[in-house]
């Protein structure tokens, strides 16, 4: 059977080059919406996060009507962290829109999810998109995306790809820049000529692979993934098995509701077959890479091995005299239940036990695929600490390897000295330099060690002014670098606990960039500010000021603080050292050493002084 009136296709490309905003287009004219009905930008980026940060962080279902077709279509995420996100939907797919910007041209996660797509054989319809910018490159960046497709191993099929002009916030497609049309009727023609109708037999056995994990409260855990085989009924009676976890028994399960997707909703159906993209519930310990197959053919699908996490992070129970002031969740066991429910929908993501029943090791894609999650439980009322993050090394062919960084920045000329100086000092090897677009600006690529980016972000936009725009992508594993020191500054810690004074922070203010302003709660062991020297000072923001029977001069003089810096959490995950925790709270970020008590503190200090002059 061939379902001619029904198309699969995902969206890739990479981070802000209007995949979200081509939806919100194809949605549009899709029919979804009533003439009169009030519509939001982005409407695909449903998250809390993804309308804060404007990116997009889990991969979403949606479907529009053309002429009498069905396009199933996949809002996928561009940040390279949740490449895991887009390598297990294209399952789901018979062909792919390879978004790319008029101006930036391919980059790296560019590359990561064209390779997938190629890898599964689908067809790639090409699109060139923010035409309207004043800076496109339309030819050169035509050029950069046959060289990428050569490069990638592209069969002749898919060197011949479709070329087609966007400008994703106007609504509009054609296959000749110098000529638009008005709509994006060009690329829907496209879509359901190029991309493939899903085919197989649909009286055969059933078999759906769930490539997606989503929960209610009211049905429990529901099952998303296309059925490859067969139907699927309400009230069917079906096997679970999973292709790569043989040893397993095949658990007995029924379906309890299907639904499609149409637009933005879910719609309730009492059959599906071959092609269709259902969600289903019934199966309440269903996981993602699993098969739902019928009773007396058991044939599990083999699920696309993701790729392994690179950081690692230890999350453990707040332990400070401040715990359990602010947050609701903030025993052992509610983080552990958390992380592990985590796993459900999160393929890229591993969670084990660490060295106490306190502590867990979370390991992921990247500094922000483990920065969202914390973020996530700290907005769920969860009270947590966490390390810095460490890279995972491997040993290959009996040699210590480490992960490494496929590195490009676009930075403008007058900064660029600076930024190559920084990276050289980071154990970078730089791989390309090319003049961009009108020749103001440069492409640097490099490849350096995962662990020496760690705090280098910051230091990037500071030294390019705000201008700078850097991205990176997972390259593989090299041999060990060496050591490198990634921060040259210590930290002011406090000494006593209490609430901080203006007197007491004026005075300690001086010792260097404070982190916390007045009537602020403080511990001790707290880390209230950075000392400019690679040294750890004791101090008391909290100090008071003593009243005197003698008045003099300066006695009532006024106490002009400088402005605290304030961290998100990135920025304090970037920051910290070995020997220092973050705190994170649903209403606080703090940082801390991991020695609270302040003889030990001091003598651990004095042992790393002497270490330093021996040296």
């Amino acid at each position: 059977m061939i379902r001619s009136d029904l198309r699969n296709v995902a969206i890739i490309a990479h981070v802000d080059h209007g995949k979200t905003t081509l939806v919100d287009g194809l949605l549009k004219q899709g029919g979804i919406y009533r003439e009169n009905q009030d519509t939001t930008t982005r409407v695909m980026d449903s998250g809390d996060l993804e309308k804060e940060r404007g990116i997009t962080i889990l991969a979403k279902n949606t479907a529009v009507h053309y002429k009498d077709i069905k396009i199933n279509i996949i809002d996928t995420p561009g940040h390279a962290d949740f490449g895991g996100e887009v390598e297990r939907v294209l399952k789901m797919v018979n062909g792919v829109i390879l978004l790319v910007d008029a101006a930036e041209g391919p980059m790296p996660q560019t590359r990561f999810v064209l390779q997938k797509a190629l890898a599964l054989n689908h067809r790639v319809i090409v699109c060139i998109n923010k035409i309207d910018k004043p800076d496109a490159r339309l030819g050169e960046v035509e050029d950069e995306i046959l060289e990428l497709l050569i490069d990638l191993g592209a069969n002749d099929e898919q060197l011949d790809s479709p070329m087609l002009y966007c400008s994703g916030r106007d609504g509009t497609a054609s296959f000749d820049p110098d000529n638009r049309s008005d709509d994006l009727t060009p690329l829907f023609e496209t879509i359901t000529n190029y991309i493939p109708a899903p085919e197989g037999d649909e009286n055969g056995p059933l078999q759906l692979l769930v490539s997606s994990i989503d929960y209610n409260d009211y049905v429990g855990r529901i099952g998303i993934g296309r059925i490859e085989r067969g139907s699927i009924k309400v009230g069917q009676e079906a096997m679970i098995s999973n292709y790569h976890n043989k040893d397993a028994a095949p658990k007995r399960t029924k379906i309890v509701t299907v639904m499609q997707i149409d637009g933005l909703v879910r719609k309730p159906v009492e059959t599906a077959t071959v092609g269709d993209i259902v969600c289903f519930s019934g199966a309440a310990d269903i996981s993602i890479g699993d098969t739902v197959t019928a009773m007396d053919c058991i044939e599990p699908l083999e699920f696309v091995k993701v790729s392994e996490p690179t950081l690692e992070m230890t999350f453990s129970v707040n332990d400070s005299p401040l715990a359990g002031k602010e947050g609701k969740f903030v025993t052992s066991r509610q983080i552990r239940d958390r992380l592990y429910r985590e796993l459900l929908k999160d393929v890229s993501l591993r969670v084990s036990d660490g060295e106490t029943t306190d502590e867990f090791r979370v390991a992921g894609r990247g500094e922000m695929h483990l920065s969202i999650l914390i973020e996530t439980m700290r907005r769920e009322g969860f009270e947590l600490t966490c390390s810095n993050p460490r890279v995972l090394f491997k040993e290959i062919d009996g040699e210590k390897c480490e992960p490494m960084e496929h590195v490009t920045l676009d930075v403008p000329n007058d900064y660029v000295g600076p930024v190559v100086e920084k990276l050289g000092q980071r154990k970078g090897d730089l791989l390309e330099m090319v003049p961009l677009g009108s020749g103001n600006r440069m492409r640097i690529e490099y490849l350096i060690p995962t662990r020496c980016l760690f705090g280098y972000r910051s230091e990037f936009l500071t030294a390019t002014h705000g201008e700078g725009i850097m991205n990176s992508l997972f390259a593989g594993y090299e041999p060990y670098r060496g050591e490198v020191i990634m921060r040259f500054t210590g930290s002011l810690v406090a000494s006593e606990a209490g609430e901080t004074t203006r007197y007491g922070l004026y005075k300690t203010q001086e010792r260097g960039q404070m982190f916390v302003g007045p009537q602020t709660q403080v511990y001790e062991g707290m880390i209230v500010g950075e000392n400019p020297k690679n040294d750890d000072i004791a101090l008391n923001p909290c100090q008071t000021k003593h009243m005197t029977a003698v008045r003099s001069t300066g006695a009532d003089e006024k106490l002009l603080l400088t402005p605290p810096k304030v961290f998100t959490l990135e920025e304090a995950i970037e920051y910290i050292n070995d020997d220092e925790l973050i705190e994170v709270t649903p209403k606080s970020i703090r940082l801390r050493k991991v020695i609270l008590n302040t003889e030990t503190r001091m003598k651990e200090m004095m042992r790393k002084r002497r270490a330093l002059q021996q040296k």
